[in-house]
């Protein structure tokens, strides 16, 4: 079978928001095994969504579209297809009751235009929202699948897992299914990654390895083909462990997992506490790390001390050591690690320091970057940098390389995933 996602709304045109929905939805459908062939995106005019959808319907088998269910006049996707296909909007009665019982609870007046919401082609499976109030619809015509969905994400993602995706089980009957799983690097560039799983990628058949590079990570995709979930996971599992057999020491995650939630699991599984001083970054890292739920329980604070003056009276660092090293250094990143580990009582303590640029600092090249971690066992840690990128990027980097090297110091202590 084939799809295509139509994403309906001026403002994806526009920039003014990202297509996240067809991103998800193709994820979505590749694990059952439907081939996304094209991704559309089409302003909110009758004209032109009349115009894709008879393209659309010449290439592919379903049509899954996203967006134009409102209450407002531009959204027209509901209408234009009934036009399409031939059909009619009646009136859903358990999703008007809905939309009617929302209004009543938070005490508004529910206006006609919201009545809007709740038609739906006649004779199609209604797919219920939950988190919203336009219900979804799927309807076959001519051949043709057409699933209507909302375009919030919030609304769209539960509604396609919980109400599409049994309706298209239904469509394409009993078939292989397409499981993947995401190996996620840090410390690794995507081509020497490749160069040393040539082997691997030679040889693959099923599963089939894609390596993929992001802003933040370098992965690779593990994709299997199989009658079942159970023996699509075998058959992944046979290759992630030739993968970590050879880069191992470089994985830190899987799927959805990212550098700042491994490191806030690893600490919160643990009962670690972690306090962070940083130079350059200027408190970027502890922002990576208070975008997990939770952390307050394993992130007890830090300061930010940008200049000499205040690592001497923040953290009590020897004005000796910074004039005898310079605050770009080991001995510098280290003293910071053990001093804000005691200042704040942690188990754990984290200092960065360096030069971003665009001009050296403490006669150290731009884009030197020390990272030292300290616990209250043992002699600190210390990483250096050399990076190459723009000022910014380089603080980005160096927060984004901090949280690595966090994951590996608790790994290496024992600390078991």
């Amino acid at each position: 079978m084939r799809a295509e996602i139509i994403a309906v709304g001026s403002e994806l045109l526009l920039g003014q928001i990202l297509n996240s929905n067809a991103k998800f939805i193709s994820l979505r459908l590749a694990e059952i095994g439907i081939d996304v062939n094209y991704h559309t995106v089409v302003g909110d005019n009758p004209k032109r969504l009349e115009e894709v959808i008879t393209i659309a319907k010449g290439r592919a088998d379903i049509l899954i579209f996203t967006g134009g269910l409102g209450p407002t006049k531009d959204d027209l996707t509901k209408e234009t297809i009934a036009k399409q296909i031939g059909t009619v909007l009646v009136s859903d009665d358990t999703a008007l009751r809905y939309i009617s019982d929302y209004f009543d609870r938070s005490g508004r007046t529910m206006s006609e235009n919201n009545k809007k919401q709740a038609l739906v082609f006649e004779g199609s499976q209604v797919l219920a929202n939950h988190t919203g109030m336009a219900p979804g619809m799927a309807v076959e015509s001519e051949g043709t699948h057409y699933i209507l969905l909302p375009g919030p994400p919030h609304e769209m993602e539960p509604m396609f897992t919980n109400e599409a995706t049994p309706y298209l089980f239904s469509v394409i009957g009993k078939q292989e299914l397409i499981k993947s799983r995401i190996l996620k690097f840090y410390g690794i560039g995507e081509a020497e990654l490749e160069f040393r799983i040539q082997d691997l990628l030679e040889k693959q058949a099923n599963p089939t390895i894609a390596p993929l590079a992001s802003k933040s990570a370098v992965t690779l995709r593990i994709t299997a083909k199989a009658l079942s979930e159970t023996e699509a996971n075998n058959l992944i599992d046979i290759v992630d462990k030739e993968i970590r057999s050879i880069v191992g020491e470089f994985i830190y995650g899987i799927d959805e997992e990212t550098l700042s939630s491994k490191a806030a699991e690893l600490l919160s599984k643990n009962n670690l506490t972690l306090a962070a001083a940083e130079s350059l970054t200027a408190g970027m890292f502890m922002a990576e790390l208070a975008d997990e739920p939770g952390i307050s329980s394993s992130l007890s604070g830090g300061v930010v001390v940008y200049n000499n003056e205040m690592k001497v009276k923040q953290l009590g660092i020897e004005e000796n050591l910074l004039s005898t090293y310079g605050a770009v250094s080991s001995e510098c990143a280290a003293a910071l690690a053990v001093s804000v580990m005691k200042k704040f009582g942690t188990d754990v303590g984290i200092g960065i320091t360096g030069a971003a640029g665009p001009d050296p600092h403490d006669g150290k090249p731009v884009g030197t970057v020390w990272i030292s971690i300290a616990s209250q066992q043992g002699t600190p840690q210390t990483y250096k940098l050399l990076l190459s990128g723009l000022r910014n990027t380089n603080r980005l980097r160096a927060s984004q390389f901090a949280l690595y090297y966090l994951i590996k110091f608790l790994k290496e202590k024992n600390v078991q995933n």
